[in-house]
């Protein structure tokens, strides 16, 4: 079982890093509905590269980490999805900056953070049909879940659950920010994908914990 705070931010990272990888047709798929169809394609060539400098990768504390991870994305991922997920995790780094181990409290602040500034690059909030309509409720679930005590596979598969029906729930929305917001009405009718996205990401994560 995974045990220290770096080795389970490394943990959490390759499995973010490996299912942008995995599922580049069927994320790009979901964006050529209405978009340009470049999320897939974007996002698994940036964390590929992560994949590649994995062991090069400076695990001195979490923050250093993922301050390292932040650089590799926002430099490799093409298009909007760049610098909204480099910010993101450029974020998570510095809510957790010179602590060595993290709690469930500091879990929650990295998302947090990472929420604020996807808001703040990204010029989007909570409706607006992106990623932030799965992430919020996903990270709202985790941290009511930690609150009562549950542990942390059975936290992580709340989070996964919510975030998939908030990610299903974005299909009757009309899209208010990125290239799918020029479309108007017509992106309704379909999920948003960067939110699907969180919803896989997060299913495949508790899907893993429970064998690490």
């Amino acid at each position: 079982m995974i045990s220290s705070s770096v080795s389970i931010t490394a943990f959490v990272v390759h499995s973010i890093a490996q299912t942008a990888v995995d599922k580049e047709r069927e994320f790009g798929d979901l964006d050529a509905v209405v978009g340009d169809g470049d999320f897939g394609f974007s996002l698994a060539r940036g964390f590929e590269i992560v994949l590649q400098e994995w062991d090069a990768l400076d695990r001195s504390t979490p923050s250093v980490f993922l301050q390292k991870v932040a650089l590799v994305i926002a430099g490799r991922i093409g298009g909007t999805s760049g610098p909204i997920w480099g910010t993101a995790f450029l974020r998570a780094a510095a809510a957790v900056k010179d602590k060595e181990q993290l709690t469930g409290a500091d879990v929650v602040a990295m998302l947090r953070a990472a929420i604020e500034g996807i808001k703040m690059r990204g010029k989007a909030d909570l409706g607006d049909k992106t990623l932030l309509d799965a992430l919020v409720p996903a990270t709202d679930a985790l941290e009511a879940e930690l609150i009562a005590g549950t542990d942390a596979q059975r936290a992580l598969e709340r989070a996964a659950v919510v975030a998939r029906a908030s990610a299903d729930a974005t299909t009757s929305m009309q899209a208010r920010r990125g290239r799918a917001s020029y479309t108007g009405e017509r992106s309704i009718g379909s999920p948003d994908p960067g939110a699907v996205a969180v919803a896989v990401i997060l299913e495949r994560l508790a899907a893993e914990w429970s064998l690490s």
